[in-house]
């Protein structure tokens, strides 16, 4: 009996012994079979995708937060500058931001990056101010309180040159003025708006063409030419007898000169000189210098009856029967006869000075408007 007990206790032994050992070789590949299943997803699970690590960046840019810039602009006594404006550069973008300041002089910027930035402030009446600054990421930045200073004037100086100085300047540059570079043209402006001319000034300029040499050789040349034609016969001929012509065509040239030119027009306020058009239709100049024998520019401006000028032809007429031979004096009919005769002479003259001389003339003011 007892060694069946024995044998009994044996084979139970033997078989409590067994299940571990099958036991043990079943977890064994269990575990193998359950390490292969796990081990790609593990590798799935260690390896990130470029498209998750995209989103990942995204993410944490996206958790960059902004920030605002805020403040208020006064003036110098600290009172609010309404509609002040104020510029936002960043430093990392090209495109500046731009506020108005309410009436309260506040202004602000929001959902701005992190990152330095720059303020320009500009108002009318002020001078313009910077402000530099970094804003935190998430910062409310209220900048300092922005004076701005009030901005200096430039005081404009003007000089306001005297009207006789200036017709002095142009008086100069007509008496350059020659025909052929020979002949004087200096009662001819250029200038539309030229200074009126002063009493001195306009005896001047009389004296300029009375003394000019060719003056004298042209008055040489009509006294021989009426010598030639016989012309006043009470002077007779010969060397007497031009001297005395031409004494008396220099005596006219003065007379008419000085009376018609600066005696006249001095009393009168009245321009000797003929201003050249020089643009317009052919007809509108014709008319323009025919007229001008006869209308003149006051020392105003302003066009008007040219009295100096006729009163001058009369005067220089009458004063002619002094000096001219007892058979060829007239009296009344050669005077107003002369006159008419200059009035002619000078409407051909302007025709002349319109269409032909100023083509002509040397030294004439490169800038002039008109041009033929």
């Amino acid at each position: 009996m007892s060694s069946t007990k024995i044998d009994s206790g044996k084979e139970s032994l033997d078989q409590s012994v067994r299940i571990p050992a099958y036991a043990s070789v079943g977890f064994v590949w269990l575990s193998l079979f359950v390490l292969l299943l796990a081990t790609p997803a593990l590798a799935l699970s260690q390896r990130t995708p470029p498209e998750t690590a995209a989103s990942a960046s995204q993410q944490l840019s996206v958790l960059v937060m902004p920030g605002s810039i805020s403040g208020i602009v006064v003036d110098p006594s600290g009172a609010a500058v309404g509609r002040a404006r104020v510029e936002l550069k960043l430093e990392d973008q090209t495109t500046n931001q731009e506020a108005l300041c309410g009436d309260d002089g506040q202004f602000s910027f929001v959902n701005i990056p992190p990152g330095p930035f720059q303020l320009t402030i500009a108002a009318e009446g002020f001078a313009a101010q910077t402000l530099s600054g970094i804003l935190h990421e998430g910062e409310m930045y209220n900048a300092p309180r922005i004076a701005l200073a009030v901005a200096t004037k430039k005081t404009e100086v003007r000089v306001e040159v005297p009207r006789v100085e200036v017709a002095e300047e142009q008086v100069k540059e007509e008496e350059k003025q020659r025909v052929l570079g020979i002949i004087p043209n200096f009662y001819v402006s250029y200038v539309p708006d030229a200074a009126p001319l002063s009493s001195k000034q306009k005896f001047e300029l009389a004296w300029k063409v009375t003394l000019d040499p060719v003056t004298f050789v042209v008055t040489g040349a009509i006294a021989g030419l009426q010598q030639a034609n016989n012309s006043f016969r009470g002077y007779g001929q010969g060397a007497q007898g031009y001297g005395k012509r031409y004494g008396a065509d220099y005596a006219n040239v003065v007379t008419s000169n000085f009376i018609g030119n600066a005696i006249l027009p001095s009393l009168l306020k009245q321009d000797p000189r003929y201003f050249y058009k020089g643009s317009g239709s052919t007809r509108s100049r014709i008319l323009y210098a025919i007229a001008n024998s006869v209308i003149c520019k006051g020392d105003n401006g302003r066009w008007q009856p040219n009295y100096s000028d006729i009163l001058g032809n009369l005067a220089a007429g009458g004063i002619s029967n002094l000096y001219y031979p007892a058979q060829d004096r007239k009296g009344a009919k050669l005077t107003f006869e002369n006159a008419a005769i200059g009035i002619g002479a000078t409407a051909a003259a302007n025709l002349l000075q319109e269409f032909i001389i100023r083509k002509l003339t040397s030294n004439v003011r490169s800038h002039d408007p008109a041009k033929p």
